[in-house]
């Protein structure tokens, strides 16, 4: 039997660690998928990125060259990880970046209030109907979810393994109510770049 965790995290650097040690504590890539704010627009669509699999932040096709594996085996392998990657604008969220299982889910919820937006793109994804409308937030504020299918037995070690450097969400409910918010709307206006660093700034 499986569950499905997911956290929420400050950028898309803080998700990138968790997903590398979620693989170190044995969790399949194919279990694990992210939802990242564009709004500085990092991601180019598939401009200017390479194959990066592991997530190190080094192009995978050349680490493998460098330790006389076959090019076209590392090349393949990471465009098979990372099937469904691609970028895509949510109602109240803005451009997003999406890797994984979840993505699919997130095609429904570009389209709009049928599918359920992010919140049933969340929902979907183990996430619970309070604590979805602060993700849907922190997504909008420039923030990354992560996602991860595992074995019902293991969950507790996992979300510890989760947790390491991941928002509190009762803290940062706390934090958005102070300036009036209440629920995510899907009809607000995503955070541009410099607003979105202006928040991150609050938490450093």
């Amino acid at each position: 039997m499986t569950v499905t965790i997911s956290r929420l995290y400050n950028n898309y650097d803080d998700a990138r660690r968790a997903i590398r040690d979620l693989e170190a504590a044995g969790v399949k890539h194919s279990d694990i998928s992210v939802i990242a704010s564009n709004a500085e627009d990092w991601y180019k669509d598939g401009k200017d990125t390479y194959p990066d699999r592991d997530l190190d932040g080094k192009d995978d096709r050349a680490e493998a060259a460098g330790s006389g594996a076959g090019l076209g085996a590392a090349a393949g392998g990471a465009v098979g990880a990372l099937t469904g990657l691609g970028l895509m604008a949510i109602p109240g969220v803005g451009p997003i970046v999406a890797a994984g299982w979840l993505a699919s889910t997130l095609v429904g919820a570009a389209a709009g209030a049928a599918t359920g937006g992010v919140i049933g793109a969340l929902s979907q994804a183990g996430v619970s109907d309070e604590e979805a409308h602060v993700y849907a937030e922190g997504l909008r504020r420039g923030g990354a979810v992560v996602s991860a299918r595992v074995a019902d037995h293991d969950a507790v070690r996992l979300k510890g393994v989760m947790d390491r450097s991941s928002v509190r969400a009762p803290e940062r409910a706390a934090v958005y109510r102070k300036s009036g918010w209440t629920r995510f709307d899907p009809a607000s206006k995503p955070y541009t770049a410099d607003q979105v660093r202006k928040e991150r700034s609050m938490y450093l």
